[in-house]
């Protein structure tokens, strides 16, 4: 099996990206976990670390061949939280001077709730509520990090360049996040454009990440900088700290998502510039020593 993965491996992360997508979707639109106590729909994120665990045997990879490195992890936890700390802060202050301009009253508010695309999320508070979601989301980042990031990239770049391997993952985890909009449009509360339209937007904003925390894990060589800023995305800004108004909570979430995901976007893609041409400048000085 393992000659075979590596033949072709597109082909293989398509198999094994299936697999995991139609878990997540029977999850989202039947099983419905994010509906009861637990408020998140994490039995697809455990089946896919036991696949991951299950392929990386099979490879005959370990843990650090993916990206789940002990060196830099600090370090690195560190720069993706200070790096969606920055952007967010941007992200929300747009958002609060956006709606005070509207002539709302705007607080911060602290609750967990899941996301939704139609803001029919049920509000939860409480400390056991929070440290639930923060372990539910570590999860997530574990296994959507160590999928597409981890094990989808480096088997593609085994046969593939590695601008192909990056754009492969990220449009994989673009169309994986297309059953959120499913889910509302069985769900009646979306028509079929408003699923097209979503569907499309959602593959473009989650592909741009993808590719930025590939970028990240290429320049870190580990996942964790990428890890946290996915954690940060997920957890803080989506799930904990929201905006509330008079008439409503989160109105402009995609909006404070979009700016701060555009955001750092372009200071990865920066500091990927920079570090390239130091790079190259201390390669030209020691060829010219």
């Amino acid at each position: 099996m393992r000659e075979s993965i590596l033949k072709n491996t597109a082909k293989a992360c398509c198999v094994i990206f299936c697999v995991l997508l139609a878990v997540h979707a029977f999850e989202a639109i039947v099983l419905r976990t994010d509906e009861t106590f637990f408020g998140e729909n994490f039995i697809n994120k455990l089946f896919g670390i036991l696949i991951l665990w299950l392929i990386l045997r099979t490879l005959q990879w370990k843990w650090r061949d993916v990206g789940f490195s002990e060196r830099g992890f600090a370090r690195n936890l560190a720069r993706g939280f200070l790096l969606a700390a920055a952007v967010f802060s941007v992200a929300y202050a747009v958002e609060f001077l956006v709606l005070k301009g509207q002539g709302h009253t705007v607080r911060l508010d602290v609750f967990t709730t899941g996301f939704s695309l139609t803001g029919a999320a049920t509000v939860h508070r409480g400390a056991g509520f929070i440290l639930m979601c923060v372990f539910f989301n570590v999860i997530n980042v574990i296994m959507e990090e160590g999928t597409f990031r981890g094990l989808f990239y480096e088997l593609l770049k085994t046969d593939r360049s590695v601008r192909a391997a990056v754009l492969i993952q990220a449009l994989l985890f673009g169309v994986w996040h297309v059953v959120t909009p499913l889910h509302n449009l069985v769900d009646g509360e979306l028509d079929v454009v408003g699923f097209a339209g979503l569907s499309i937007g959602y593959i473009i904003l989650a592909g741009i990440m993808g590719v930025k925390w590939a970028l990240m894990y290429r320049m870190t060589g580990s996942l964790y900088a990428g890890m946290a800023d996915h954690f940060f995305n997920n957890c803080i800004a989506t799930n904990l700290l929201h905006l509330s108004t008079e008439s409503g909570t989160d109105e402009l979430m995609l909006v404070r998502v979009l700016i701060a995901q555009l955001l750092s976007f372009f200071v990865v893609l920066a500091a990927r510039k920079t570090r390239f041409r130091e790079k190259d400048g201390s390669y030209m000085e020691r060829r010219g020593n």
